[in-house]
């Protein structure tokens, strides 16, 4: 499992609104994880602002950006989808579409604040949405008697490992998700603190959501 397979991405669809001169600046924006999804989010969006000056675009498709487009929707070249196209990759978020209506206010911006305006529509608008790490990890499950399960827990919570479901039977059952290059670790650790009464079922792998607090998402 390669570190390669996680990602950046939105926390939710969601909206942000700016005001430059006068000129209002709506940012649309959602995850997309195909060009059919993008495109149908942004013919949605052009519908419903079908009265504004301009609504303008982006979208990165895949992990390694297979498939990235902007549109400046009638704006001077190069003043609205580039830019726009630009703060996504700076933020190193894939799979997201934005479109960013302007209803222009009566101030020219001049082709310099044009970029400025959208640009910094789109990064407020991930900034006030909030960004999630995708990651691809390995579930793992054991069994343990009721009477040790206070120690294990502690362990888990003192190694920040994300148990995703307890189950109370005849004994508790718990699974895990870990990244892959981890499970060895957390297996040999727990053989060790139960004294080697313990197997593991290997799980499925899915991708796990990860809140991300930094602004510096490049270094993510």
């Amino acid at each position: 499992m390669s570190k390669e397979e996680n990602f950046l991405t939105i926390k939710e669809t969601g909206i942000h609104e700016i005001v430059i001169k006068k000129s209002r600046f709506i940012t649309n924006i959602a995850r997309t994880s195909t060009v059919e999804e993008a495109e149908n989010f942004i013919q949605e969006m052009q519908k419903k602002y079908r009265d504004a000056t301009h609504n303008t675009f982006a979208y990165t498709v895949g992990l390694h950006d297979e498939h990235v487009k902007g549109s400046d929707n009638g704006e001077p070249s190069g003043t609205a989808g580039i830019p726009e196209l630009k703060a996504l990759q700076l933020m190193n978020l894939k799979n997201v579409t934005a479109v960013v209506t302007r209803y222009f206010g009566g101030i020219k911006l001049g082709a310099g604040g044009l970029i400025r305006a959208y640009s910094n529509s789109v990064t407020e608008a991930v900034q006030h949405i909030g960004v999630i790490k995708r990651v691809l990890q390995q579930e793992i499950i054991f069994h343990i008697p009721y009477n040790r399960f206070d120690e294990v827990d502690h362990f888990l919570k003192s190694k920040n490992i994300f148990v995703a479901n307890v189950e109370y039977g005849v004994d508790i059952e718990i699974h895990l998700f870990l990244d892959e290059e981890a499970v060895p670790q957390c297996k040999q650790d727990l053989i060790e603190l139960l004294n080697g009464k313990v197997e593991f079922i290997q799980g499925i792998k899915r991708y796990n959501e990860i809140p991300v607090t930094a602004t510096n998402y490049h270094e993510q």
